[in-house]
């Protein structure tokens, strides 16, 4: 059982009670990482362990990030006792994954393995639950910034030598900084472009809602553009299994690529269906019409730099990018279907 050290600091309590009942259901090694590398070692040393991620979405998306590096994530079943506050876990719980701790917990010891799909990039970057592409009439532009928001360090996403996870972890929503509450905790990021509140800011950019607006009351006193991500006017050629639907002679207001779960009757260890092997591609116009909706194994988008949003990250700026489907690439532990 792989502790995020966030969660610990944010909801002690709830890791208190999912580490009791699993230690009461089952033998259970507990590891305390304090940083990216013993994170990636305790990953590492499992042996033939099945590894429980107690975090965040972040912890999980690192997780799965380090194995699919190693190649080794389609034979690693994946354990998610979710710990956080609801914006940080909102993946999980698309997912299918509880998020109160016992009920987390007790998945974990009782739960079925499920395969899911996920989409790889040609960078090399996974997304698990979707991505999206704001675009459309707002002004501004993304500033650079890295996974977790840390400054001038590698994307998980454009990743060349890192991975999603801690050189970036943003403050606690409601604080400003953990490590401001707790001076003598090791930083994990360089505070040079931007404090913990405007990197939280600009990953917290909520899944529902209108294409690259803020959510009522999401703007706070001083807190500028939080839980947003600037609309960006681009144009944009967009293509699903080599179909052109949109071209660059037309501006889109969006663009959403998510993985579809299959229609396949459940069974004992397969508790929700099994994966699809497609995506939904939905590409939103200006005005009120229509959206177009496809299915597709692949999809490709190309224009101009534009940035993307893929689970809690944001890549880019790219000017071409590949997302292909990976047909049950992971497992995950969810409950059982009655």
């Amino acid at each position: 059982m792989v502790i995020d050290p966030v969660a610990r600091r944010t909801d002690g309590e709830s890791v208190r009670i999912a580490k009791d009942v699993l230690c009461a259901g089952a033998g259970a090694k507990i590891c305390l990482p304090e940083g990216p590398e013993e994170f990636a070692q305790a990953l590492a040393r499992r042996g033939r362990r099945h590894p429980v991620v107690v975090g965040d979405d972040r912890a999980l998306l690192r997780a799965v990030s380090l194995l699919h590096r190693e190649r080794e994530l389609a034979g690693v079943p994946l354990s998610m006792v979710p710990v956080g506050p609801p914006e940080t876990i909102a993946l999980s719980r698309a997912l299918g994954v509880p998020t109160d701790a016992v009920a987390a917990a007790r998945t974990v010891l009782d739960g079925g393995e499920r395969p899911m799909d996920l989409l790889t990039d040609d960078s090399d970057g996974i997304v698990l639950g979707g991505l999206r592409i704001p675009c459309g009439d707002g002004a501004g532009a993304l500033p650079g910034y890295a996974a977790y928001g840390a400054p001038g360090e590698p994307a998980v996403h454009g990743a060349t030598g890192g991975v999603a996870g801690y050189p970036g972890r943003a403050a606690a929503p409601g604080g400003t900084g953990a490590d401001a509450a707790d001076p003598g905790h090791r930083a994990w990021w360089k505070p040079a472009a931007r404090t913990a509140r405007t990197a939280l800011s600009l990953l917290a950019t909520p899944a529902a809602g209108r294409w690259g607006a803020p959510r009522p009351g999401a703007t706070e006193a001083g807190g500028g553009r939080r839980g947003r991500v600037p609309a960006q006017r681009l144009r944009l050629r967009i293509e699903a299994d080599g179909a052109l639907l949109a071209d660059l002679d037309r501006p889109v207001r969006g663009v959403s690529v998510v993985p579809v779960v299959g229609d396949g009757d459940a069974g004992a260890d397969d508790p929700a269906g099994r994966p699809g092997g497609l995506a939904e591609v939905v590409v939103h116009w200006p005005g009120e019409e229509r959206p177009i909706r496809v299915r597709a194994r692949a999809v490709t988008v190309s224009g101009a730099d534009f940035h993307y949003r893929a689970d809690a990250l944001v890549g880019g700026p790219v000017r071409t990018r590949t997302w292909t489907v990976q047909p049950g690439a992971w497992r995950l532990r969810l409950p059982r279907q009655e």
